[in-house]
This record gives structure tokens, C-alpha cells and sequence, in this order.
């Protein structure tokens, strides 16, 4: 989560990028930012802080190739979980497949062993996950394990 996101845009896909996540709360001007992206040739990612109510994506789910649901507050690896966001997580769910819109649902943070499938049977369709990768069992091990996991939960 960076402040002023739109200076980044072109630096970003310049440099490789083709996906960008624009936080709701960072973005002045949030559709213009998410058109850019997608002028610019990436794919665009909406996200969402914990507190973020979801009727901010109202306007703009169309908009977006992704929506990041935030599992912690951005700033660091290793912060627990909030059980909170996961009410969040299957509302967005429903309304992206009432509607049959071809975006993914993302969570980050605090993903790992012991919360991969409270998020997956949520409904998320991608993971991020720092610390629930890089630990003492392994990156290959860990990867394994929560591929498996979400795939345990797609038919």
C-alpha cells in the first residue's frame, strides 16, 4: 500500500509488471487509477484494508481484473489472521458469481497452515502468503501444501 499510486503506474508495467493493486483507501481518484492500469496493459487489482467496507467496490467491481481482500493490516509479514474479514470475503464471493463477472478474489496476510482453508472455503480464489511460506518447514513444502489445500476446495 503506497500513497499517490497513480505516479507508480508506468514505472511499474515499464519495469515488467502486469498486474497492479491499487488500494481503495490510496487512491484519489480510484476508477481513473484502475482505467490506467488497464490503458497502460496490466491487469487491475482493487484492495481492500480489513476495515474497508465492500460497498466501495460498488462502482468500480467492472473495473477490475481482481479484488485483494486484505487478512491483516498492510505493513509487515507475520501478523495474525483476522477471522473478521472472512464474512467480507464470502459476500464478495456471492456478488462476484451472482453477477458472473470474471474477476479473482485475492487474501493476503496471515495466510498459512492453520488459516488456508478458512480462506479458501470463504472463497478466495488466490493466496498470498509471506511468513506461511518462508519458515523452517521449506518454501517448496509450504507452496505444496497450500496449492493442495486450495485445490482440495475447486471442483
Amino acid at each position: 500500500m503506497i500513497a499517490q499510486p497513480d505516479l507508480y503506474l508506468e514505472p511499474f508495467v515499464a519495469a515488467g509488471a502486469d498486474w497492479l493493486g491499487v488500494h481503495v483507501e490510496a487512491a484519489v481518484h480510484l476508477h481513473r487509477t484502475l482505467q490506467r492500469i488497464r490503458e497502460l496493459g496490466a491487469r487491475a487489482t482493487g484492495s481492500l484494508n480489513p476495515a474497508t467496507a465492500l460497498n466501495c467496490l460498488d462502482y468500480i467491481l467492472n473495473e477490475v481484473d481482481m479484488v485483494l481482500l486484505m487478512t491483516v493490516n498492510p505493513g509487515f509479514s507475520g501478523q495474525e489472521f483476522i477471522p473478521a474479514v472472512l464474512p467480507k470475503v464470502r459476500q464478495l464471493r456471492e456478488t462476484i458469481d451472482r453477477l458472473r463477472l470474471p474477476v479473482l478474489l485475492q487474501v493476503d496476510g496471515g495466510v498459512h497452515e492453520e488459516t488456508v482453508d478458512l480462506a479458501v472455503e470463504a472463497g478466495a480464489d488466490v493466496l498470498v502468503s509471506g511468513s506461511g511460506i518462508f519458515n523452517e518447514k521449506g518454501v517448496a513444502a509450504n507452496i505444496r501444501f497450500l496449492k493442495e489445500r486450495l485445490h482440495a476446495h475447486r471442483p
